[in-house]
């Protein structure tokens, strides 16, 4: 019985090689909508980054937004709403009933669905990027725990299932099928049901359906937005600015290798450059110090001394016309202590200097709206409390720069695999959504 297992293994995994060749060569772009799920609570993201303490911690990241995209899964195919997480490689499914939950994946409902048992080629070797090891249950099937830095977890077990994007069906993907653990964010969690994960490991979802590129286009204006897979060749889409993705060719203990990693080599504020040396941007000899760009995190997080350089600028060009909340233990998600008071009469933000994130080969620039997010619930008085989105990496214990999507907004954000770099030029995403023939 196990010989004959380890050959459908084999047999699986021959086939999903030459499906992601079919699927990655001729095939035209699928367009999805990115749908951008406002909660009234921040719920959390698991990270693992390099500390202070130079140890891989898991770290919480708290946010009230994340992007959430609509697909099916299954044989007959069943609805699923997954979030879209660069910043992670598993993706997984809730397949257990919960009273709470709006949303499961029914494994037993599925013709196509395949447990992976433990002594499988996919569960000993392909797994080796995934931040926690795999483990061996008393059935024999791989399985898996998602750990929580507030001390939650989700597990479950690995299994083969074919997803269907648009009009396309995928070649067999390893995900993950929980079914048990504790989450201290399950009335948020129940309103999707699992993750993509979408980073540059083998066992990402955008590498197992084989397209070598994907974009999206996340919205300011309302919920929508757009996840093309695929080439994104459009005349009303300005040329994109790349930067090269940061190769390691040895291992290092504190970079994360299948993370989308980028140079950030400076900062400008206006036509203000912020005075630092070049290697506080660089990682260290060991790894700590890269910059990632992450969909599943909200807002972006800089190292310490360059956080300190562009608050104390930012506050300099913003005097006289914003007023500062001064409240020093008043501190944003742990991480934001720059916050002001706005008149929610107000119909739109003052003129705000623009910042640029200066990295190799290009530049993005953050304006607007981009910069202050309005905190749900904070009032003083008359006035609503408004936080730049800049936050300290070193307020959450962490050694990374981090760009998350909030920073994105009205950005195409191009992912190239197959030549190692990211693209990105501003636009309308509502009207990229429009052009594109979503309902949006």
């Amino acid at each position: 019985m196990a010989f004959l297992q380890l050959l459908v293994q084999l047999f699986i995994s021959f086939i999903l090689l030459q499906s992601k060749h079919c699927l990655s060569s001729n095939q035209p772009p699928i367009v999805l909508a990115l749908r951008t799920q406002k909660h009234r609570t921040p719920i959390s993201t698991p990270r693992l980054f390099s500390t202070t303490s130079k140890t891989t911690d898991k770290l919480l990241f708290h946010h009230n937004v994340t992007l959430t995209v609509s697909l099916t899964a299954g044989t007959p195919l069943q609805n699923i709403t997954m979030v879209l997480d660069t910043g992670s490689e598993l993706s997984w499914l809730h397949c257990k009933k919960e009273p709470n939950f709006n949303s499961i994946f029914n494994p037993l409902a599925s013709k196509t669905y395949t447990k992976i048992p433990c002594s499988s080629p996919t569960c000993e070797t392909r797994t080796r990027d995934l931040p926690l090891p795999v483990s061996c249950d008393p059935a024999k099937l791989c399985h898996f725990i998602i750990s929580y830095a507030d001390a939650s977890s989700v597990e479950g077990n690995l299994a083969f299932e074919t997803f269907r994007v648009g009009s396309v069906t995928g070649p067999a993907t390893v995900f993950g099928c929980m079914d048990s653990g504790f989450s201290s964010n399950s009335e948020e969690d129940a309103k999707t049901t699992g993750l993509m994960g979408m980073n540059r490991g083998s066992l990402s979802f955008v590498n197992q359906m084989g397209f070598r590129k994907f974009s999206y286009c996340i919205s300011d204006r309302d919920s929508s937005g757009v996840l093309l897979l695929g080439e994104a060749s459009f005349s009303w889409l300005k040329p994109l600015n790349y930067t090269p993705l940061v190769e390691m060719s040895t291992p290092l203990p504190y970079f994360d290798r299948v993370a989308y990693s980028v140079q950030l080599e400076g900062i400008r504020v206006s036509d203000k450059v912020l005075s630092l040396p070049k290697s506080v941007f660089v990682p260290d000899h060991t790894g700590a110090g890269q910059t990632m760009v992450d969909s599943g995190t909200q807002f972006t997080f800089l190292l310490g001394p360059v956080y300190s350089a562009l608050k104390q600028e930012f506050l300099l060009q913003t005097k006289g016309v914003l007023r500062v909340l001064n409240e020093p233990r008043y501190v944003f998600q742990g991480a934001m202590d720059l916050c002001y008071l706005i008149e929610p009469t107000r119909a739109a933000l003052p003129n705000l200097p623009v910042v640029n994130l200066m990295f190799r080969g290009a530049e993005m620039s953050v304006s607007g709206q981009r910069l202050l997010y309005r905190v749900p619930g904070e009032v003083r008085g008359k006035d609503s409390v408004w936080c730049f989105t800049f936050g300290n990496s070193d307020s959450l214990g962490i050694e990374s720069f981090v760009i998350g999507h909030h920073q994105q907004q009205n950005v195409w954000m191009e992912y190239d695999l197959e030549k190692s770099r990211i693209g990105f030029a501003e636009v309308r995403c509502d009207l990229a959504g429009q052009r594109l023939g979503l309902d949006v």
